[in-house]
């Protein structure tokens, strides 16, 4: 894991502990999988608000943009917002990008169905590989426990 303090937000505020996390699948249940740079861990599309009213679903289609290049508004995309939120204690060694009495996040999950597994543009300086999985195997892939939760709860929230 990469330690090294990045250059401080382009608002130069600490990062906002509200960020989503956006399960990418297709009908078939094909999940869309990015490994972080950072970390060399596979994840859904995950990130933070960009200022403290920005709306959650502004927030999941920006983040689908910058790290994926989908357009989560196309005709052919459905966006759902699942209702669900996880809150969580950040890792220790992201702390620092927080205010200091800052211990934990809460992240809003979101599904995105695209029409068929396609291939996606990187945001280079956070990913680095992209690979659709069945929904299982996606699941077993993550890192982040609450990710894998989400994966596996893709068929109930289909239905």
């Amino acid at each position: 894991m990469n330690n090294k303090p990045e250059p401080p937000l382009e608002s130069g505020l600490f990062k906002i502990p509200q960020s989503v996390l956006v399960v990418i699948h297709t009908p078939a249940l094909e999940v869309l999988l990015i490994r972080r740079t950072d970390a060399g861990t596979w994840q859904s599309v995950t990130g933070s608000k960009d200022f403290e009213h920005e709306d959650w679903h502004s927030t999941a289609v920006r983040e689908v943009q910058e790290e994926t290049g989908i357009d989560a508004l196309h005709v052919d995309c459905r966006l759902r917002d699942w209702g669900l939120e996880n809150v969580y204690e950040i890792y220790p060694a992201w702390r620092w990008r927080y205010a200091p009495q800052v211990s934990h996040n809460t992240e809003r999950v979101f599904g995105l169905c695209v029409p068929t597994a396609q291939a996606v543009q990187l945001h280079d300086k956070e990913h680095t590989a992209w690979q659709w999985l069945p929904w299982r195997e996606a699941a077993d892939t993550c890192f982040s426990a609450s990710n894998a939760e989400a994966i596996l709860m893709l068929p109930r929230c289909l239905s």
